[in-house]
């Protein structure tokens, strides 16, 4: 049976702010700032949260099936570290407001920006099955950034989004290699969220461990996969990506690891084979569990996918859990995942000066995990909302009941 992603979508946010406007800002050592890789970032207003983050990524998806292929979505997964409830996971809020079959398995997962892999091969594995033929699966992975520490270099790369994920036995967008996976995995404490207002961690021991699982979730692949070779067995490759340089150092390791192969010859393979991935990524920042394909989608938008391509893509989350896989994508991929118009709705978000930018870090604040009784007041945001929601159907918080909240579309 043919698995994989029949459709995706990335949502990123209503507002940007340039990463070089922080790091003037922050009094920030501007020679890390071309390490970065970054020019924007993607903020979310008071009126969002992973719901409605999750709800503005699929709906394009789910409007575009018939009622009869909506019905049969029996499985919605949500990935996320960006909870908004102990036990109430954010799929039933995202199944109500998707107007999904009741007939249909809820829950969510968490392992950092490792969920949203586990959450896709869960779903392809219960499509797979056979258990229920021609049944699909909804995968959101939708995150957002915590009160980042102010004057960090942690606070520029962290941002808002989501990305939808259709899986089923129609991989119009990616057919998976069926069992061509290697993973790799153990406890470290790189990154945490120990309160719900805090991230923290150690960005170097993140790095180090991110490399280590590069390295070694790839050579159990290789174990696994005869005559797998890192340079010539994928024409595209896709990584989590928490800022693009991160991505380019990891795939100068292995090239000189493997390879030997000299700092001319590395670049143009990166141009090549990564570059393609990393062109929404540096316009949106890291949105943790949908990082690494909100890297497919951008893949599928820039790169050039004038025949069956051979991806493949590594996924790592803090804590820590990896894998390296891969599939397969065509050129229908690419036609069909560019009527998202992608592109146009990153160019479309509300260009923030850092006034502003400083004002939606306070006002989110009293949005976070916790919230018994509160109505958003959309007029303390209000140029930022009409430019981006009014009058566009999109999901947006409207208040807080006794800890149960209530949507609206714009």
């Amino acid at each position: 049976m043919n698995v994989g992603i029949e459709s995706i979508n990335l949502y990123a946010g209503p507002a940007y702010i340039p990463v070089s406007t922080i790091f003037e800002a922050r009094g920030l050592d501007m020679e890390r700032f071309n390490n970065l890789m970054m020019d924007n970032k993607s903020m979310g207003l008071p009126c969002e949260d992973t719901v409605t983050n999750a709800v503005n990524a699929a709906k394009p998806i789910i409007d575009q099936l018939s009622p009869e292929e909506k019905d049969r979505i029996e499985l919605v997964i949500t990935a996320s570290e960006s909870g908004l409830d102990f036990g109430k996971s954010l799929s039933t809020y995202i199944h109500d407001y998707l107007g999904l079959n009741r007939n249909c398995r809820l829950f969510e997962l968490k392992q950092a920006c490792y969920g949203g892999t586990a959450a896709l091969h869960m779903a392809a594995c219960f499509v797979a099955s056979g258990v229920s033929p021609g049944a699909k699966a909804l995968v959101i992975a939708s995150d957002v950034a915590r009160a980042a520490a102010k004057k960090t270099y942690a606070e520029v790369s962290q941002a808002v989004g989501a990305v939808a994920m259709l899986i089923s036995d129609k991989p119009d967008i990616l057919e998976l290699d069926w069992g061509a996976t290697g993973y790799y995995g153990y406890e470290v404490m790189d990154t945490c969220r120990p309160l719900p207002e805090i991230e923290t961690g150690d960005p170097d021991l993140s790095l180090l461990s991110y490399l280590d699982c590069l390295e070694n979730s790839f050579k159990h692949y290789a174990e696994r996969v005869d005559e797998a070779d890192f340079r010539e067995t994928f024409d595209y490759l896709v990584f989590h990506t928490p800022f693009a340089g991160m991505v380019k150092g990891g795939h100068r390791k292995m090239m000189r690891d493997l390879y030997r192969l000299k700092p001319d010859l590395i670049e143009a393979d990166f141009s090549k084979r990564v570059s393609p991935s990393l062109q929404h990524c540096v316009q949106v920042g890291n949105i943790y569990s949908a990082t690494v394909y909100m890297a497919l989608c951008s893949l599928l938008d820039n790169g050039d996918i004038n025949d069956v391509k051979r991806v493949g893509i590594f996924s790592y989350g803090s804590g820590c859990s990896s894998e390296f896989y891969s599939g397969i994508v065509t050129p229908d991929s690419q036609h069909k995942i560019k009527q998202m118009n992608i592109q146009q709705q990153l160019s479309r978000r509300y260009p923030l000066n850092m006034n502003e930018y400083d004002t939606l870090l306070d006002l989110n604040l009293e949005w976070i995990f916790g919230v018994q009784n509160k109505t958003v007041n959309v007029a303390q945001f209000s140029a930022m909302y009409d430019h981006f929601f009014a009058g566009r159907n999109l999901l947006v918080l409207d208040k807080v009941t006794e800890f149960h909240r209530e949507y609206r579309f714009s």
